[in-house]
């Protein structure tokens, strides 16, 4: 069982920048390709972005590539989300995820969650 708990969500105002970390629990965790994801109030969960288990693979959603940079630390076991130039539609709680699937953008490709940071933009 792999536990993940996010950390580093807060409030900003626009134009801030916001680090992200999600640290996982077991050893097995670099084998894992991970993913961020949030949820808005209202909206369903979207995918933000991806990296695959060596770390040499990244994806981003189209709305956050550019500002936004997902990496990973295998001697931390941990994934960081560098968030830059934020605007108040990237209010959301950020949530990460492990899968065994790589890549993926889709929810089911990820088979554990840890239980989502709040990271607020004010305009």
């Amino acid at each position: 069982q792999v536990q993940l708990v996010e950390s580093g969500g807060g409030s900003v105002q626009a134009g801030g920048s916001l680090r992200l970390r999600c640290a996982g629990s077991l050893r097995t965790f670099a084998s894992f390709a991970m993913g961020w994801f949030r949820q808005a109030p209202g909206k369903e969960r979207e995918f933000v972005a991806a990296i695959s288990w060596s770390g040499g693979s990244t994806d981003y959603a189209d709305s956050v590539k550019g500002r936004f940079t997902i990496s990973r630390d295998t001697a931390e076991n941990a994934i960081y989300l560098q968030m830059n130039t934020l605007k108040p539609e990237d209010t959301a709680v950020y949530y990460c995820a492990a899968g065994t699937r790589g890549t993926t953008r889709t929810n089911n490709g990820y088979d554990y969650w840890g239980q989502g940071t709040q990271v607020t933009v004010a305009s």
